[in-house]
């Protein structure tokens, strides 16, 4: 990415959080996508600077509960008065504010629901039935979108309702260039209603939306009102090309679906009607301009889709929204309200807990003669229940796995057992896709290891690129128990489960920083298995050399994984392996 492109994304999220501030509820909201870090840090503190006194950005969980988002009922206290008592709900709480929901892509759909439904109707949905709170509820959303590769990103039907969408992927800064002051902000709100945007503005911000293949009526509305902000942040009556320019980088180019043809042409518009009354002078002011201006609309959306959307656009595939939109294959992760019981345990019902309406009574029990003598309480209910006495029925579920198989392709590989491997990997890949887990490849060869395979649940994917796997080389041992490592603690802050399986036969001959020598290379082996041990994943060794080797024994002792050796690992007992270790 050229310093060009660099800067003119920078000055973007900048404006786009000065747009936000102007109006975070007529937006909705906008869909933050990066890593967590510096950036992303100083994006979020622009936004509160340009936030006028009294604006507000409060952080909400992913994992709130549907009772904490949108109210409950308070058990304790519809206990104690005989009527039901409806506590109400984070979001109820946030009128007017900007919430920040961190982990976005991890929404369930039910969840992700909510939130656009208050988006949509701007109030609080009633509690299961329960008279709900009545009164409007205006706030935006910051949605942070963590996603990377083939991951899903936040839900389609969430995304729609945020005008604004921002990618800072691939973008390094340690400062932002100050935006517009609090002040500015609160003068473009005083002239918003009176900011107009032209015709000729409305048709070319709409053929754009058209030619990107956006198929949301919301898409273009979005556009015009973030048109209308910009002009209005400038001090404009009437919005201008480069308004539009900057709304259809934000709006509308992270949104496409195609990319549109270099030569693409508004469509043929009416001749004017024969009026020879009309002297020349009393043309329309503008016109010429706006005419000339029109594709500078379309161009700016052009340029401004994202590296990794074009390259899926231009190679044929489908971006990462259809994708998720079309519906994911293989069973959901199930929440905390079903699978196996788990005993009962003192606590409030929430989202994640039901009510043990039977343990709740019999640990009350014991204490009603007591509670019944304390003075005032002779109008009390028949039980008297405290919140102490609660009691909620928990239950164990299991999370997505995600395989990570760390394959040596070195050239002692290469040479032994490389192509045995391979097709013991290719029958646990098998057993991976029956079960609907995802799988990831890592291959270590020569200096360096690669990450072949992002996770994914393609057999197809898994299949092509453990097929392409050429061998020869040195043995960079740790640079493949380190880059295994990573990833293992990616996903795991994700809340998935990894596992590794790492084939190799033990004799590392590489160093991590890529110099060669079997004394160093074999200690950062060993470094680097601690690294596997403590990323928290569970870890299958399988010894591909032709004898049981007790360097590979060894290793695998220092990363506390389950041992294996290739002579005696058939396909059978290797897939038996692999789904061991996590209890599957």
């Amino acid at each position: 990415m050229s310093p060009e492109d660099t800067a003119g994304r920078l000055r973007d999220a900048i404006a786009a959080a000065a747009i936000l501030a102007v109006d975070p509820s007529g937006l909705g909201g906008i869909c933050l996508r990066g890593p967590a870090g510096v950036l992303r840090d100083l994006w979020l503190e622009s936004l509160r600077c340009a936030l006028p006194p009294g604006g507000r950005v409060r952080r909400v969980p992913a994992h709130a509960s549907e009772g904490r988002l949108l109210g409950e009922l308070d058990l304790e206290a519809t206990l104690a008065a005989g009527r039901p008592v409806i506590a109400s709900g984070l979001l109820a709480a946030a009128d007017g504010a900007l919430l920040v929901l961190a982990g976005a892509e991890r929404l369930d759909r039910r969840t992700a629901a909510h939130y656009g439904r208050v988006l949509d109707e701007r109030r609080v949905p009633p509690v299961r039935g329960e008279a709900g709170p009545t009164d409007e509820v205006h706030l935006g959303l910051v949605a942070l979108d963590e996603s990377e590769g083939d991951d899903d990103p936040p839900a389609a039907g969430l995304r729609d309702r945020l005008a604004l969408h921002l990618d800072l992927e691939g973008l390094r800064a340690t400062r932002l260039d100050p935006g517009p002051s609090a002040d500015a902000v609160i003068a473009a709100r005083t002239r918003l209603d009176r900011t107009s945007v032209p015709d000729a503005l409305l048709e070319e911000l709409t053929r754009a939306a058209l030619l990107l293949g956006i198929d949301s009526a919301r898409a273009p509305l979005q556009a015009v009102r973030v048109t209308r902000i910009a002009a209005a942040l400038n001090g404009r009556a009437e919005a201008i090309a480069e308004d539009a320019a900057l709304a259809a980088r934000l709006v509308l180019a992270p949104r496409a679906t195609r990319v549109p043809a270099e030569d693409a042409a508004p469509p043929p518009a009416e001749p004017p009607p024969d009026r020879t009354d009309v002297p020349p002078e009393e043309a329309e002011p503008g016109a010429d301009s706006l005419d000339a201006n029109a594709d500078l609309v379309l161009e700016a959306a052009r340029a401004a889709i994202p590296r990794a959307l074009l390259d899926a656009l231009t190679a044929g595939g489908a971006p990462r929204a259809a994708r998720a939109a079309a519906g994911r294959s293989g069973a959901e992760v199930r929440g905390a309200l079903r699978g196996r019981p788990a005993g009962v345990r003192a606590g409030a019902p929430d989202g994640r807990r039901r009510l043990s309406l039977l343990d709740t009574l019999r640990a009350a029990a014991p204490w009603q003669r007591l509670r019944r003598a304390i003075p005032g309480r002779a109008a009390a209910p028949r039980i008297l229940v405290r919140r102490d006495d609660l009691r909620v029925r928990t239950y164990q579920s299991r999370t997505e796995t995600t395989t990570i198989f760390v394959v040596d392709a070195s050239g002692s590989a290469a040479m032994h057992r490389l192509a045995e491997a391979k097709g013991a990997v290719e029958l646990v890949l098998a057993d991976c896709y029956v079960r609907r887990d995802r799988v990831a490849l890592v291959a270590f060869r020569r200096t360096t290891a690669e990450l072949l395979l992002a996770p994914t649940r393609s057999l197809v994917r898994a299949k092509k690129s453990l097929a392409q796997l050429a061998g020869g080389g040195g043995t960079p041992l740790a640079a493949g128990l380190d880059a295994a490592a990573r990833l293992a603690a990616q996903i795991l802050r994700r809340g998935g489960t990894p596992t590794v399986v790492v084939l190799s036969d033990g004799r590392a001959n590489v160093a991590l920083d890529g110099s060669p020598g079997r004394g160093r290379a074999e200690d950062d082996a060993r470094a680097a298995a601690q690294r596997l041990r403590l990323a928290g994943a569970a870890v299958l060794f399988v010894d591909t050399s032709p004898r049981p080797a007790a360097a590979a024994r060894e290793l695998a002792d220092t990363m506390r994984a389950r041992y294996l050796p290739l002579p005696h690992a058939d396909a059978r007992v290797l897939s038996r392996a692999a789904t061991s270790l996590n209890g599957r």
